[in-house]
């Protein structure tokens, strides 16, 4: 991408209260939700073969470089682009926009605030724009794509765990204020979040502009990289699919976390490493998050229900380990923490 940028300057710990960001209902550019996620892995063929058979998505088209998947009822061309590659990274989200328009006019706003952006030629999509967030988060915005047949009443096709549609994503970043911040700005509303006991010190933030809890989450951590991706399926039954699928195919010990039901969110969840050790996430049951007379739902970082209403807590690796964005520095964050790991759990029990 033309002209790498850097973030915004580190908040000095000790000086910049944190705050609830304001979410600006009048927004430069108009984001309708998440849309879809570029990876580079290192087999192409394991990779498709791992998403279309263990995780059920449908693939579009493909190619020697690249392969490209959609949800049971996605009309959009892809939500998921796999990329070969010599080393596995996570090359950007994707968000869509309403109009055309809204990609120039982000082509206007970054260049009024000096962010670098970049105006790309992608296939089966239309004008599109790559820059990167306030945290140094990869994003690729486009205002439309290609369309192709719905999958959603094809039940003898529905495989493992039928995924749907790509829902939201996870990023960990180093400065969850400024990440939330910068995206508040540009229209997206705060549905729950995770501080520090007693105060509003931002450790995680859920964000959406859809309707639903989430697009896109910020967590306490290194970063930027991205945690994981998620596709909503069915119902429960289909999240237990999965991982009798996966256990199947080979990939019972990839079932990275779950499954479970996490307090933020209210999802069932299930969580799987590819090949390359990228996540996904497939869920089911989250909540409306419409009305703007809803307020956030705040959890103390010190309540584990927030992370899992029940089951046991998730391993180190899921805390610790995340897909790096290519050429993209990777900061210790500025909050510290030492979560409550799986393994903790096991050797007080």
């Amino acid at each position: 991408m033309a002209g790498q940028s850097r973030p915004p300057h580190d908040r000095p710990e000790h000086l910049e209260p944190t705050m609830l960001p304001t979410t600006t209902f009048s927004p430069p550019f108009t984001i309708t939700r998440a849309s879809h996620v570029a990876l580079a892995v290192t087999d192409l063929a394991a990779s498709r073969d791992f998403y279309r058979d263990t995780i059920g998505l449908v693939v579009t088209e493909e190619s020697d470089d690249a392969v490209y998947l959609r949800g049971l009822e996605e009309a959009a061309h892809h939500s998921l682009v796999l990329r070969r590659a010599e080393e596995a990274k996570a090359l950007h989200i994707g968000l869509r926009v309403r109009t055309d328009a809204d990609i120039t006019a982000a082509e206007r706003y970054f260049a009024g605030r000096g962010v670098d952006h970049e105006r790309v030629e992608v296939p089966h999509q239309g004008p599109t724009l790559r820059f990167r967030d306030g945290v140094g988060t990869h994003i690729e915005l486009t205002s439309s794509m290609e369309t192709v047949p719905r999958k959603m009443a094809a039940f003898h096709e529905f495989t493992a765990g039928a995924p749907q549609r790509l829902d939201h994503y996870q990023v960990a970043t180093h400065d969850v204020q400024t990440a939330t911040d910068f995206w508040a700005g540009l229209g997206m509303r705060l549905s729950e979040y995770t501080a520090k006991d007693g105060t509003d010190e931002l450790w995680g933030t859920w964000m959406e502009v859809k309707g639903n809890t989430h697009d896109l989450v910020f967590t306490n951590g290194r970063g930027p990289r991205l945690h994981h991706f998620a596709y909503t399926v069915p119902d429960a039954t289909h999240l237990i699919h999965a991982a009798d699928v996966a256990g199947a195919t080979g990939f019972g010990e990839e079932i990275d976390r779950g499954p479970g039901r996490h307090g933020l969110s209210n999802a069932l969840f299930l969580y799987l490493r590819d090949p390359d050790q990228h996540r996904i996430e497939l869920f089911t049951t989250h909540y409306q998050f419409i009305d703007l007379e809803d307020d956030p739902i705040r959890w103390d970082v010190s309540d584990p229900r927030r992370a899992q209403q029940w089951g046991m807590p998730a391993s180190r690796r899921w805390f610790f380990e995340a897909s790096e964005f290519p050429g993209e520095p990777v900061r210790d964050p500025l909050l510290t923490a030492t979560p409550a790991t799986l393994e903790d759990y096991l050797s007080l029990h």
